[in-house]
């Protein structure tokens, strides 16, 4: 990674290249995930959406640009893989509680 991504977000896209666990733990317990208009509440929750997503889809992620928005962090990325569309640009807006993730969203 090219960026200096903040501490959290940056051992998300770390995790996200092994699974759904890993994933998890780079949550706060009530964390919530927006993706596909489908939203994920809790680690449990968090970790089957990250190994439905793997198991569906080969793909990679590269962020690109980083930026503050409304007390956010979005991160704009390069995301790649066998799902149909690929390759997209998505942005991934962080919500940090500390040194864990409190809210992603992603569009």
């Amino acid at each position: 990674m090219s960026l200096e991504l903040p501490a959290p977000i940056a051992a998300y896209y770390e995790a996200d290249k092994k699974d759904g666990d890993a994933v998890a733990r780079c949550f706060t317990e009530e964390a919530t995930v927006i993706d596909e208009a489908r939203h994920h509440h809790g680690r449990a929750a968090i970790a089957r959406w990250r190994e439905e997503a793997a198991t569906a889809f080969t793909y990679t992620v590269e962020p690109l640009s980083m930026a503050g928005k409304d007390g956010a962090t979005v991160v704009t990325c390069h995301v790649e893989g066998d799902f149909p569309g690929s390759p997209v640009r998505l942005d991934n807006t962080f919500t940090l509680d500390g040194e864990l993730i409190s809210r992603l969203e992603i569009t």
